[in-house]
């Protein structure tokens, strides 16, 4: 991939198709409306460090097979690349590789697909090392499925009944280095994904509740984990902004101690070769004992939005976990129309201002329900020589209250069943 460091001066230029045709959208997972997609691609492209200078969209009822676009569109782009000195060509859609060389060479300028401007993203924002290893890997993997089918225009030099031509030769080469760097991208990997199993066993260990913030991409979830747990984690108006996993700490106002962990955003068309690669990080929500859903309430197609996240949270196995749907920005809407939302989402779901901080202490209680609603109301004689077991239960349940005596106290708190065993064998021990 071309370095983008000097993008601030890049120009590009959109593309998308409004493909009429029901049977094709719904084989794409097209949710949003073509206008829609392209504002999102341009946003994305924005991130990239892209201006966009115009945007075309053409009705077809489905692509063209050589050049994605018709090619009397192509040709207006390819005047349009000339007029506004673009450099970039973003396609809000997947190319297959000889539709992306038969583009490149008809305008003059890179041509980017959907998958590709995002993977650009994800490698310039990745900042710790298992972050890079999943980006690269991603990357790899594209890059191997960009190879197929080029092997006939490369040999043609070829002389003779089974002959390989040079071409088709340094395919099979370029062929093999990407494997080899595939299978040592997922070595490393694994040993990452062991690092991170042991983290979690851990985690299972001490007892103390997990939660994920998950949700589209410039949702606030960053914002929302840096106002819960007082962490510095970057917080920008941008997609993908963040994309290195956290995990911390969060005290509930009852003194119960959860694990907050913030996940990589979702977006629609998001490449499985990101889903496969970033299948260790996103695996945080699949621990999570609750989920936290944050839902932009202030974007136009936030029902899309919860499709697309819900649609992921599937194909991750995460479906039945507990969700909270929370929807951030509220201060933006007015009450009536975050009230419709809320009754139009159904389930356990709350209007916040993660910015603001509005909101906040109700989510943290509606949290402490979540986690304890299996929960019982008992009480636990407690003596001083073993008092330390009191965090024990402050931290997997709530303390309702003490009741000292001179040589200790009695405890009522609310505690799951399994909890319950655990402390009161503690207790008799």
């Amino acid at each position: 991939m071309n370095n983008l460091s000097e993008a601030t001066s890049m120009k590009a230029i959109i593309c998308a198709l409004d493909i009429k045709a029901p049977r094709l959208r719904d084989m794409n997972e097209i949710s949003l409306t073509a206008e829609e997609s392209a504002q999102e691609l341009a946003r994305l492209a924005e991130t990239l460090g892209l201006e966009v200078v115009d945007t075309v969209i053409q009705e077809r009822f489905s692509p063209d097979p050589a050049t994605y676009l018709g090619k009397g569109k192509v040709q207006e782009i390819a005047g349009l690349v000339s007029d506004k000195g673009a450099s970039y060509v973003l396609i809000d859609g997947q190319l297959s590789p000889s539709q992306s060389h038969n583009l490149e060479e008809a305008l003059g300028a890179l041509v980017l697909d959907r998958t590709e401007v995002i993977l650009r993203i994800f490698a310039q924002r990745a900042k710790t090392k298992e972050g890079k290893l999943q980006v690269e890997l991603a990357t790899r993997r594209h890059e191997l499925t960009r190879l197929t089918g080029h092997g006939t225009a490369m040999s043609s030099l070829g002389g003779g009944i089974g002959t390989r031509g040079p071409g088709e030769q340094k395919l099979e080469m370029d062929r093999r280095v990407l494997r080899r760097r595939i299978s040592q991208l997922t070595r490393s990997l694994d040993k990452v994904r062991r690092v991170r199993e042991g983290q979690r066993k851990r985690r299972r260990q001490s007892r103390i509740p997990q939660v994920s913030l998950v949700g589209y991409t410039n949702a606030g979830k960053s914002t929302l984990f840096r106002a819960l747990t007082g962490e510095e984690v970057l917080c920008d108006d941008m997609l993908f902004a963040t994309l290195d996993p956290w995990t911390r700490r969060w005290v509930l106002p009852s003194g119960m101690v959860v694990l907050l962990s913030d996940t990589v955003g979702f977006i629609q068309g998001l490449p499985h070769e990101l889903v496969y690669a970033f299948r260790a990080t996103l695996e945080e929500s699949l621990e999570a004992n609750l989920l936290i859903h944050v839902v932009d309430a202030s974007s136009v197609t936030w029902i899309h939005q919860v499709e697309t996240v819900e649609a992921v949270l599937g194909e991750l196995g995460a479906s039945d976990i507990p969700t909270i749907t929370v929807f951030n920005k509220g201060d933006m809407l007015s009450e009536k129309d975050l009230d419709n939302m809320v009754m139009e989402t159904g389930g356990s779901t709350l209007a916040i201002s993660a910015l603001h901080g509005h909101g906040l202490d109700e989510l943290a209680a509606l949290v402490e329900e979540e986690l304890l609603a299996d929960s019982h109301l008992v009480s636990l004689l407690v003596p001083y020589s073993k008092w330390d077991i009191v965090s024990e239960i402050r931290a997997c349940g709530s303390i309702l209250d003490e009741a000292h005596g001179d040589s200790g106290a009695v405890i009522t708190c609310r505690l799951s069943p399994v909890e319950f065993q655990r402390i009161k064998k503690k207790l008799s021990g």
